[in-house]
């Protein structure tokens, strides 16, 4: 059986994000798991503000068209989701709103979602690690786009020092938490098949 493909990324472009380093240690222990990792950035697809008028006037973006079609050649997805005011960023649900409106081959929009597996993190300085924002970007997953989201969310606190030099999380507790759920986002993805 070939190896379940996983896209990874942040939902922060910001120049040393945090939860980008998640990012890579989700993907590293992906890769460990036996999984196919594509660790994307959403820098590289660069989107408009959502607006209804602009794309009846424009259609839908480019970018979103090809996140689409890569979320489409994998069985699984981390998100690594900074907390913004015990939410999520602007940035990824922008980027959610655009891909939710793409039609590809006559296929309804949300299967780019409801097709696959996600699994959450985040990565904030503060003691719960941005847990809050982690709940309510489960909710707009589950209930707005349909989202089969693991119920295990990995929540990295005091970030600034939570990432050893190799890039690594330096508390044992915490990498084999972040394992536990790479191997169940693995798990489920090779079922999706």
């Amino acid at each position: 059986m070939a190896p379940p493909k996983i896209i990874v990324f942040a939902g922060s472009i910001r120049s040393g994000s945090v939860n980008e380093k998640l990012a890579a240690a989700a993907a590293a222990s992906l890769s460990r798991a036996g999984a196919e990792v594509s660790h994307i950035s959403l820098k590289d697809y660069p989107l408009p503000l959502y607006d209804g008028d602009l794309q009846s006037q424009s259609g839908i973006p480019e970018p979103a068209k090809r996140l689409v079609e890569l979320f489409f050649e994998h069985q699984g997805a981390f998100v690594a989701s900074p907390e913004y005011n015990a939410s999520f960023t602007p940035l990824l649900k922008n980027t959610f709103d655009w891909m939710s409106r793409v039609n590809v081959d006559g296929r309804p929009p949300l299967p780019a979602f409801k097709d696959r597996v996600f699994a959450l993190g985040a990565a904030s300085g503060g003691a719960m690690g941005g847990y809050r924002g982690l709940t309510q970007l489960r909710s707009m997953m589950e209930l707005g786009l349909g989202a089969l989201v693991l119920p295990e969310m990995a929540a990295v606190g005091g970030a600034a020092t939570a990432f050893a030099d190799d890039g690594s999380l330096a508390n044992a507790k915490t990498a084999e938490f972040l394992d536990a759920v790479v191997k169940k986002l693995v798990d489920a993805a090779e079922r999706i098949g």
